[in-house]
């Protein structure tokens, strides 16, 4: 099984524009956005992607996932099947340390919330935190994306 393991913070500062050496737009829907199980439709740029997610263990920052790519009109597709609520973001690319950053920037109803993501290969795997880089979010919920398109950042109280 393949298995992600990451870690998730909040972004302090804009100063990651400066480092990207990569940035695409992605737009995703959930066909399923049951808590432990997402199958999720992303388009990023001009390519389609299908996503399963299993559920996170009790830290988080680790879960079963599987992904394959989808021509762009498969994509689109079924995107028509996806739950109401999209996720609209633009995911700059940062190399920092040894290790690529992911920061995604959310547009629409999450405007405002800009987080960093950074893939481990184990769980116990030291890493090094950029500047930009402020509160670690690793395994809050309200975090997962699945959970941003039923109850968008911009609803928070």
């Amino acid at each position: 099984m393949a298995q992600e393991i990451e870690r998730k913070f909040l972004v302090k500062d804009g100063s990651y524009h400066q480092s990207a050496f990569s940035s695409s737009r992605i737009r995703q829907g959930y066909i399923c956005s049951a808590r432990g199980r997402t199958v999720r439709v992303r388009i990023r740029d001009e390519k389609g992607y299908l996503t399963i997610k299993g559920p996170s263990n009790a830290a988080g920052t680790s879960r079963y996932e599987w992904e394959k790519e989808l021509p762009l009109a498969e994509a689109e597709e079924l995107m028509s099947l996806c739950e109401p609520g999209r996720i609209d973001k633009t995911r700059y690319l940062v190399r920092f340390g040894s290790h690529i950053w992911e920061v995604d920037e959310f547009y629409g109803e999450n405007q405002g919330l800009v987080v960093a993501e950074v893939e481990l290969t184990e769980e116990a795997e030291s890493v090094s935190l950029p500047a930009f880089v402020g509160e670690e979010v690793t395994g809050q919920v309200k975090y997962y994306n699945s959970f941003l398109m039923k109850e968008p950042y911009s609803t928070w109280k």
